[in-house]
């Protein structure tokens, strides 16, 4: 094992060793899956669960919902301990982390190539050459989300977007009733976006950080100007307040991910789904992360056990399955056979999720990049709440990311 994260498995180490004696034979004929699925698409699970332990009697399958990080730390601390469920279930950035604890096993034995070959490659997470998650959703991306009853057409630049901004930004009273746009700006994943747009990425293919970059810099300038110099959003807006605006009728337009349409849909928005606009000045698409969200397995399945697990993997993978969470909450699948298919090629959400996704960008899966993110905040923030220049952050960013790394690795 390398020796990154050492202080966190030091630390779970001395978990799994208090709790260790609590360990039970394992019962080869349950299924236990830990996953962080919203509601709506923990309804379907436990739908295709039925389905399954119907057509398999005497097996049972549970599925655990936990919040994203404590999905993680607990994963971490469970599977040391020699424990924790047989299939883990989230976002790929994960892998990396669990890849390096050596808690989740590659997959490439249990499937045929033949097999694999079914999916899209981006529904395949590889890391230091094995596969470690299939995926049956992929995305997780952020698009221009617009309410077709205030916006016909959506805008394809930035100029379009500050001058759609502007004429839908609507004042009474000196007081702003309706906003252009709105999004979650606060937060850097958020801001990755319109990095990308001018030219900007977080880090090299072999994890250095590439904060303190022009892309970077532009890119907090951009988000200013929409803020003080054109006045198309809010002057404060996290992920709850730009949310219920949309929401509310009072935003034309949201920047927000795939998870959060069929919420508008259900909300009685009549949504238009469209790609993030290019930046006229460097001819590129804001390019949000891409990530699919899938299925790993951990190192402590017994052997024995595992075909079973695995069935109930393919299970949930068929084309038909993924088609019906397609259909109910607008997700992209990774079967080809789905990705092909009259409904997701003919569904205009869809459609123009899947050019969003095209023009992404994979979110890395090194565990560097929590680093990254935990770099990128207090000066992005510091930006917004005007104590620091861009060009300041940037420069902040990077020293930080790079120190923050270099302590994850010692």
């Amino acid at each position: 094992m390398r020796q990154s994260l050492l202080s966190f498995i030091c630390f779970a180490v001395l978990l799994a060793s208090l709790f260790g004696g609590c360990r039970r034979e394992p019962d080869l004929n349950r299924i236990v899956i830990w996953h962080q699925m919203r509601v709506d698409e923990r309804v379907i699970l436990e739908d295709q669960m039925k389905q399954f332990m119907a057509a398999n009697p005497g097996i049972s399958v549970e599925a655990i919902y936990k919040e994203t990080e404590e999905l993680r730390s607990g994963f971490i601390v469970a599977a040391i301990a020699g424990q924790g469920p047989d299939l883990v279930y989230g976002p790929s950035d994960q892998v990396g982390p669990f890849e390096v604890m050596e808690i989740i096993e590659p997959l490439e034995s249990f499937f045929e190539q033949e097999y694999l070959d079914k999916f899209i490659p981006k529904g395949l997470t590889y890391y230091n050459g094995h596969l470690y998650q299939i995926a049956d959703k992929l995305g997780n991306h952020l698009t221009l989300v617009y309410n077709k009853n205030l916006l016909t057409t959506p805008p394809q630049t930035d100029e379009e977007l500050i001058e759609t901004g502007k004429k839908l930004t609507i004042s009474k009273g000196g007081k702003i009733v309706q906003y252009g746009l709105c999004w979650n700006y606060t937060e850097p994943f958020f801001f990755i976006p319109f990095m990308t747009g001018f030219g900007g990425w977080v880090m090299t293919d072999d994890g250095v950080p590439t904060l303190d970059s022009q892309g970077t810099i532009d890119g907090l300038k951009f988000i200013q100007d929409l803020r003080d110099k054109y006045k198309i959003i809010p002057g404060e807006a996290d992920y709850n307040i730009a949310d219920a605006l949309f929401k509310d009728g009072k935003s034309a337009m949201i920047i927000n991910g795939d998870w959060s349409w069929a919420g508008y849909k259900k909300a009685g928005i009549n949504i238009g789904v469209a790609p993030l606009p290019k930046i006229v000045s460097t001819g590129l698409w804001c390019a949000p992360m891409i990530s699919p969200k899938g299925f790993s397995l951990n190192t402590n399945v017994p052997k024995g056990k595992r075909p079973l697990v695995i069935s109930l993997l393919k299970f949930l993978m068929q084309p038909e399955l993924q088609l019906q969470t397609a259909k109910q909450l607008n997700t992209m699948p990774t079967r080809v056979e789905a990705v092909n298919s009259h409904f997701v090629q003919n569904d205009d959400i869809l459609r123009n999720s899947a050019l969003q996704i095209e023009r992404g960008r994979p979110m890395p899966v090194v565990p560097e990049l929590r680093a990254i993110w935990d770099a990128m905040r207090p000066s992005y923030q510091a930006v917004l709440g005007g104590s620091k220049t861009p060009e300041q952050a940037a420069r902040d960013m990077q020293a930080l990311a790079l120190r923050k790394i270099k302590e994850l690795n010692e």
